[in-house]
């Protein structure tokens, strides 16, 4: 078979037909060319190292870049003895912190890829990432109703012992709570930022929102460190608490309980109540009302809800939908950069100041006599037995987070040369200008606030 190639007169191309092995190429100049044409073995060779150096890049890029942004990462998530987060129920596939988890039930479900969980606490602890208020790290608040939040958020801004403390407006309700150098927020909760991603916004409203809310609100993109805090309390006595807040006429109907780019639908949250509030409420109405995000509370703020379909209720089976959802919430809560428990103030302080290396100039006292407790008191067996049954995820949330709050505490205070002198006088700076009588549960059952308008 011959390659004939023919000069064309008006565009200068030519024509090529195939002679046995060999290339034949017409010139401009009409003289012949004979070349052979390479043997193909001599092409893998190269083919085969592009495909080995497009793979090492791939893996070198998952392998190094930022957790939050690749599919490979080089930290398996931390559980209770600083470990693999197994005792949570999720486990990562393969043995990695790709996109996809594995429940307690062997399915896969995929994580919330958009979310930014900011740095764990074992990360702060052992990995020397200490809060720098000079550099662009932000505390972010997650506060959970009734747990003694509002007096936490307002101790935050007003009493901790800071070079350039938070000025704060009382008209307003706010503080500015900037860095030393510069007017830039190091503090996201409600009194310095306000409710920016939503009234009492969840970890999956938080961690998809935050970093946006800052660009928007400094006017200018930066690269920031998360540190994400709670505040937990007794499920039973955080429930009542809510109840009597709510019969006393909150409602908290502002909350945008915003998952994966939507609202929830007035079908997935259907309102437990007609007219602007649920004043004078009775017990059993309120334990009664099937899509009232009382039950459950902490468990749901805490957890990705990404992973269980959001609200929608029927994605998955209810029994499968809890087990994801405590999992996730257990799984979140360790690795927070902090937590505390309203039941144990002292030594909640004690962990808050070892961990960021600030000092409040204000003890935390302890009161644990509220109105819930009262309420506790007069609940019928029958009454108890379904709070309980309706807070089952919360109860076993919190003891998990009581064994490991106590876990992070007696690690501390085996690495404290001083700490019988340091715990015996938390709070006690000498410099008490401009602080407020702490109270941690003075507002957990006061009368409704702003919060729910």
């Amino acid at each position: 078979m011959k390659k004939v190639m023919i000069p064309s007169l008006d565009m200068k191309k030519s024509i090529s037909v195939k002679v046995d092995s060999d290339l034949t190429l017409l010139l401009s100049s009409g003289v012949y060319e004979i070349k052979k044409m390479e043997p193909r073995r001599r092409l893998r060779p190269i083919a085969i190292v592009c495909l080995f150096l497009t793979i090492a890049g791939i893996v070198g890029f998952g392998y190094f870049c930022p957790d939050q942004v690749c599919a490979l990462s080089r930290r398996e998530p931390v559980g209770l003895g600083g470990g693999p987060m197994a005792s949570t129920g999720l486990e990562l596939a393969g043995g990695g912190g790709g996109s996809y988890e594995h429940d307690n039930l062997g399915k896969p479900v995929q994580q919330n890829l958009l979310a930014n969980p900011g740095l764990s606490y074992e990360e702060v602890l052992n990995d020397d990432f200490q809060f720098d208020m000079n550099a662009h790290d932000v505390m972010v608040f997650l506060h959970i109703q009734k747990t003694g939040g509002t007096s936490f958020g307002k101790h935050l801004v007003r009493d901790l012992d800071l070079k350039r403390p938070c000025t704060c407006q009382r008209k307003k309700k706010r503080c500015y709570c900037f860095r030393p150098h510069r007017n830039e927020n190091w503090l996201f909760s409600r009194y310095s930022t306000g409710w920016k991603c939503g009234l009492h916004a969840d970890w999956t409203e938080l961690t998809g929102c935050v970093d946006q809310e800052l660009d928007k609100n400094e006017g200018e993109t930066a690269k920031r460190r998360y540190f994400y805090i709670t505040l937990l309390r007794e499920p039973i006595a955080r429930y009542l608490s809510e109840f009597r807040h709510v019969q006393r006429g909150a409602t908290w109907k502002n909350a945008r309980h915003w998952c994966l780019g939507r609202h929830a639908t007035p079908d997935e949250l259907p309102p437990c109540y007609n007219g602007a509030n649920w004043n004078g409420v009775a017990l059993d109405e309120f334990a009664g009302c099937e899509s009232n995000l009382a039950a459950n509370r902490q468990t749901r703020m805490l957890a990705d809800l990404a992973l269980v379909g959001c609200y929608n209720k029927t994605y998955m089976p209810t029994a499968e939908r809890d087990r994801i959802m405590l999992a996730s919430a257990k799984r979140n809560l360790a690795a927070m950069s902090y937590f505390g428990l309203t039941e144990y103030q002292k030594i909640s302080q004690y962990i808050f100041e070892e961990t960021f290396n600030l000092r409040f100039a204000i003890p935390f006292e302890q009161h644990n006599t509220t109105v819930s407790t009262v309420t506790m008191h007069g609940l019928t067996p029958a009454q108890r037995a379904r709070i309980d049954k309706l807070n089952a995820l919360d109860i076993e949330l919190y003891a998990f987070a009581k064994k490991l709050m106590f876990q992070r505490f007696e690690r501390l205070k085996a690495k404290d040369n001083d700490f019988e002198v340091r715990f015996a006088h938390l709070g006690n700076l000498g410099v008490r200008n401009g602080v407020t009588e702490f109270n941690w549960d003075s507002n957990i059952d006061d009368m409704p606030s702003n919060e729910h308008h």
